[in-house]
């Protein structure tokens, strides 16, 4: 995952997408509690670390625009923590390429964050038990512990519970963006219902339809809510259902972005053309295995 370069770090950030989410509690402090299969895409934003003096970063790419202000991003938000862990002074001089929606359900941001806290690690020397990385990671988000690892597992509690999922079949993703922006806070705001039970399974599926069928005995509890922030979300889940060779269509995350199973990635990239809208994001894409096969 990281391209060492004289003097730099280069990472990759994998876009993330929850298979399935159920909401299985809430606490008393009003944080809902959470049960998910958690993959990652070989859709991803760059990150490239250098040393320097003092923390700066630069963004580009197709989304820079949406990525908030340079002076408070994941990455910048990330650096100063893990600094502060370490209890060092140290620089480093950023730069981000926005490949991944923001707000779109990918855990773009968290990506982000987790691969500056891994580059860091490295470009600092900081020893792997001077921090607890883990724990540092969840204060930032709770989507940024699962993105260390960049590998399939289930997720629960509030983020902090991450488990190794049984190996998944090798799979074509389709993911699907109308152009709108959703933020989380909202969408469980507007949650309706009880909750559901966990639905972890240890069983290793032997295809992709194997995987939908038992991805349709799940569901994600937060879909309902988030098409009636953005209606659109219900076209794009019609949509993909509608594409040949889709086995299963789904929201991940909070949305708005959807996705489709695939056989493979090139059942995926024919079925793309179809789904083009102005406005929408449309990528093909493939499950990854690992962290490492970007």
């Amino acid at each position: 995952m990281i391209d060492e370069a004289p003097g730099a770090l280069r990472l990759a950030a994998p876009a993330k997408v929850n298979l399935y989410l159920h909401v299985t509690g809430r606490r008393a402090d009003g944080y809902h509690l959470l049960d998910s299969l958690v993959v990652f895409t070989a859709v991803s934003d760059r990150l490239e670390l250098r040393p320097a003096d003092r923390l700066s970063l630069a963004v580009e790419g197709a989304f820079a625009d949406n990525a908030g202000p340079d002076d408070d991003n994941l990455v910048l938000r990330a650096a100063r923590a893990l600094a502060g862990a370490a209890n060092m002074d140290k620089g480093m001089a950023a730069r981000l390429v926005k490949n991944i929606p923001a707000a779109a359900g990918l855990g773009g941001g968290s990506a982000d964050a987790a691969a500056a806290l891994r580059g860091l690690m490295r470009l600092w020397d900081i020893a792997p038990d001077a921090v607890d990385l883990p724990a540092l990671a969840l204060g930032l988000g709770a989507d940024i512990p699962v993105c260390l690892a960049a590998k399939s597992a289930f997720v629960s509690g509030v983020g902090d519970q991450v488990e190794t999922a049984p190996t998944l079949p090798n799979v074509g993703l389709l993911l699907v963006n109308p152009g709108v922006a959703l933020a989380t806070p909202s969408v469980f705001a507007g949650r309706r219902g009880g909750f559901s039970p966990p639905g972890r399974f240890s069983e290793s599926p032997a295809s992709v339809a194997a995987l939908a069928t038992l991805l349709r005995e799940r569901d994600n509890d937060l879909a309902a809510a988030a098409i009636a922030l953005a209606p659109v979300i219900a076209d794009v889940l019609a949509a993909l259902e509608s594409a040949p060779g889709c086995h299963l269509a789904r929201m991940t995350g909070s949305g708005a972005t959807c996705f489709g199973l695939f056989d493979d990635e090139a059942s995926a990239m024919n079925a793309a053309g179809a789904l083009s809208r102005d406005g929408w994001w449309v990528q093909a894409t493939r499950l990854l295995q690992s962290g490492s096969d970007t």
